[in-house]
């Protein structure tokens, strides 16, 4: 099945599953976390966030999308850079390889990625590209889903589909 990158707003993307770029406490927060927030209605979205309380760095958690076009929002926490010397880029690879477990769980057939991490939680973008490209492409050597990496900047990143 095809990862495609595309450029564009991750909350307009036809995906089953989208991915939020969380906190731990799964409140809304700024970027692409706010963003989506807004888009699938705060107070909703909010609610099944409280309900599910907390997920770990590394790990992921899925609530319904509500007013998305997406079906669900998987909320994975990244971790902050710290130089890359703390096990940023195990973790970073957990949150792409837990969410793309968890869509599969759920039996979705599609989902769409922010580059997670590469915003206020300051891990350099071409690292972080690096990390999201093998854990994808890791996953779809063995299972069958469309994956899209979703990028509101696409300066830099070749040629792409934009939506």
């Amino acid at each position: 099945m095809p990862f495609k990158i595309i450029c564009g707003d991750i909350t307009k993307v036809q995906a089953d599953a989208i991915v939020n770029a969380a906190n731990e406490r799964l409140l809304m927060g700024g970027g692409v976390c706010g963003a989506i927030f807004r888009a699938a209605g705060y107070d909703e979205l909010t609610e099944a966030c409280q309900d599910i309380g907390h997920c770990p760095t590394g790990d992921a958690v899925i609530t319904p999308a509500f007013h998305l076009p997406a079906q669900y929002v998987i909320h994975t926490v990244g971790p902050v850079w710290e130089g890359g010397d703390h096990g940023e880029r195990e973790l970073l690879y957990q949150c792409y390889a837990k969410s793309l477990a968890l869509a599969e769980s759920y039996g979705l057939r599609s989902i769409a990625f922010p580059l997670i991490s590469s915003g206020i939680f300051g891990y350099p973008r071409e690292e972080a590209l690096q990390v999201c490209e093998e854990a994808i492409e890791d996953f779809l050597a063995v299972h069958e889903m469309d994956v899209y990496l979703v990028l509101l900047s696409c300066e830099g990143v070749g040629e792409l589909e934009y939506v």
